[in-house]
């Protein structure tokens, strides 16, 4: 199918741009830590489910050691240490800018291939880098902004941070999916792992059943069960199919389409101001992190 990377790119950011409003509404009124336990429950049952409906057996086991190695990095990194900063940053900055400096992810995969594979980093190449952090520069550092997000210097490490371990994430999923291994194994191998951590974690600090126990609030856990829906179990395989049909550079620019989509959504739904300069920062941001696979 001609384009099937680039089109599962652009659904991913979709599906990324509706993850982040539920995981924003829910973990504002449960916490983040609840919201990135919860959703990967639900999202491991829903993947085990349809792994069983269309490979017959409910998990991968088939995958060989390598395999395994690579893809259990990728969820520890991408979900549960990645996400839970990023679902903090929703929390305190909300689904919009939190997406935006998820456009650092391209950003940093770059750098990653410069400096673990060895591919080149040029004078246009970190041009394209300077654009990129000053459109999103120019958005969080606007006064308006300062004034809405009294947190604003946490939120922008946090942000960071799940920006970083997406594209870590990624690089190893790149191996973890080589020899045309299945996005829906390879999805359910990550999330297993990064689950079996979080659940390591909480039960070794005894937060537990404090976690979980926020989970009882319908509301949260509605936004929980759509989000987990949209984001790792649609949104991560349509990711997964990106990277192994298109460029890793073309998919990452696409998927970081969200910010532009979630514009509209801030302004009507969570009220926050998105004047001029925020749509231009936004622009340029992107046009930076496109540039960048490009030149």
């Amino acid at each position: 199918m001609p384009y099937l990377g680039e089109s599962a790119a652009l659904l991913t950011a979709i599906c990324w741009s509706l993850n982040s409003v539920c995981f924003t509404v829910a973990g504002r009124r449960v916490g983040s830590a609840s919201v990135n336990l919860g959703r990967l429950l639900m999202a491991w049952g829903t993947l085990v489910l349809v792994h069983l409906l269309f490979y017959g057996s409910p998990f991968p086991l088939h995958a060989g050691a390598a395999r395994f190695g690579w893809l259990g990095v990728s969820g520890l990194i991408g979900f549960a240490l990645g996400d839970a900063v990023l679902f903090e940053a929703f929390v305190l900055l909300g689904a919009r800018l939190s997406m935006l400096l998820m456009t650092l992810s391209p950003l940093f995969s770059a750098v990653l291939a410069w400096l673990f594979l060895g591919q080149n980093l040029s004078l246009p190449k970190v041009a394209a880098m300077a654009v990129t952090l000053g459109g999103i520069g120019w958005v969080v550092w606007d006064g308006g902004e300062r004034e809405a997000h009294p947190h604003l210097r946490r939120g922008i490490l946090l942000g960071v941070g799940g920006a970083l371990g997406q594209s870590i994430g990624l690089v190893f999923s790149k191996f973890g999916l080589a020899g045309g291994f299945p996005p829906i194994s390879a999805n359910l191998i990550r999330v297993t792992a990064g689950l079996a951590a979080l659940l390591v974690y909480f039960a070794a600090s005894g937060q537990m059943r404090r976690t979980l126990g926020a989970l009882g609030d319908g509301r949260a856990t509605a936004f929980i069960g759509l989000g987990a829906v949209t984001g790792p179990v649609l949104g991560v395989v349509l990711s997964l199919v990106a990277i192994a049909r298109t460029s890793m550079g073309v998919a990452a620019t696409l998927m970081s389409l969200s910010p532009v989509i979630l514009l509209p959504v801030s302004h009507f739904m969570f009220k926050e101001k998105v004047g001029g300069h925020a749509i231009l920062g936004t622009l340029l941001a992107l046009a930076g992190a496109a540039a960048l696979f490009f030149v």
